[in-house]
């Protein structure tokens, strides 16, 4: 077992590094692009919408029906999900007579699952 204790985590000593400050300054998020962002993941955080959308990864489009068929679920579930998945600009559809076809986004979203789960896969 790890002899880790609740203060390992902290600096025992306060002194900060100027240096790497000014590289923080650059890469800090302002406000609106951290709420963004953590809405994204929030959107992703749950997993019926991951399952989803690792059947959109395949690059191919596919209907509400197939989507349901493959997951098995109702129509109705995979379209309240889409709808989220849509508001957060994760999925786009297209209407083709009377089916509904969607694909992801756009190459972010792709790179975003496969990044994903390598990481996911790599433990």
């Amino acid at each position: 077992m790890d002899d880790y204790t609740a203060n390992d985590d902290l600096c025992e000593v306060y002194h900060t590094h100027p240096d790497r400050l000014q590289d923080c300054a650059i890469h800090k998020l302002d406000d609106k692009t951290s709420l963004a962002l953590a809405d994204v993941f929030k959107t992703l955080g749950d997993k019926t919408r991951i399952k989803l959308l690792s059947l959109l990864a395949s690059e191919e489009e596919l209907c509400v029906c197939d989507i349901a068929e493959a997951l098995q679920m109702g129509q109705s579930a995979i379209s309240h999900q889409l709808r989220v998945l849509r508001a957060a600009r994760l999925v786009k559809f297209r209407k083709v007579g009377k089916e509904a076809f969607y694909s992801l986004d756009d190459d972010h979203v792709l790179k975003l699952m496969r990044q994903g789960l390598d990481h996911v896969r790599e433990a």
